[in-house]
């Protein structure tokens, strides 16, 4: 297997040489550095690998485990970024190191946190009292913010959040605030989901193969 495929890029020095269950059947991940970044690798049999739901978790539950603790800062690469050599791997950490090193600035000792906010079946909720609810309570605690898509009629609110490690406690206690007013009437389901690698606030745009 000679392709590379990449779980997200690092700073060097911070990279990882460990066996796990990786895309593709691999048993290994570890570093390739440049330019003072390093990006975390699998070695892939193929150029295409195929979205399963098994590599999809594989992919994103090593991100995880990269960030697990704090101790390491990583800008996630989406699922399927594979490069058929280590040169080419190594230009495009070259020439995007400004890229990669604003976005690790960005979200270092941060993590996405997801909520959704669900109006139960033939439920009447006032969408906007609700909204404004939820920015009272957590835009202060968040170091930014995405709207996700109402992909549903059902869904009142669908937003990701940047939330520094250190504010993560009290990010809980918000959300829970939140349950306890909107749950307690039998109207609202509050989806809480994370913490995750963050995805959505990363605007790195490379190219592979």
């Amino acid at each position: 297997m000679t392709n590379r495929y990449v779980y997200g890029v690092v700073e060097a020095g911070d990279g990882v040489d460990r066996e796990i269950d990786a895309v593709g059947g691999a048993d290994r991940i570890y570093t390739i550095e440049h330019s003072r970044l390093g990006a975390v690798v699998s070695d892939i049999d193929t150029t295409e690998p195929e979205r399963t739901d098994e590599d999809a978790r594989r992919h994103d539950d090593i991100l995880r485990e990269l960030m697990d603790g704090g101790e390491r800062t990583i800008v996630p690469m989406q699922f399927g970024m594979v490069f058929d050599n280590d040169r080419a791997l190594k230009n495009v950490l070259r020439g995007g190191r400004p890229a990669f090193r604003r976005a690790l600035s960005d979200v270092e000792g941060r993590v996405e946190l997801g909520l959704k906010l669900v109006r139960e079946e033939g439920a009447e909720v006032d969408d906007d009292a609700v909204r404004g609810a939820v920015d009272d309570e957590l835009e202060e605690l968040a170091a930014d913010s995405v709207e996700e898509g109402l992909f549903s009629d059902r869904l009142v609110v669908n937003r990701s959040y940047l939330v520094d490690r250190e504010n993560r406690e009290a990010f809980d206690e918000a959300i829970g605030s939140l349950e306890a007013e909107f749950e307690e009437g039998g109207d609202l389901l509050v989806q809480y989901t994370g913490p995750f690698a963050p995805y959505s606030f990363v605007d790195v745009h490379i190219g592979a193969q």
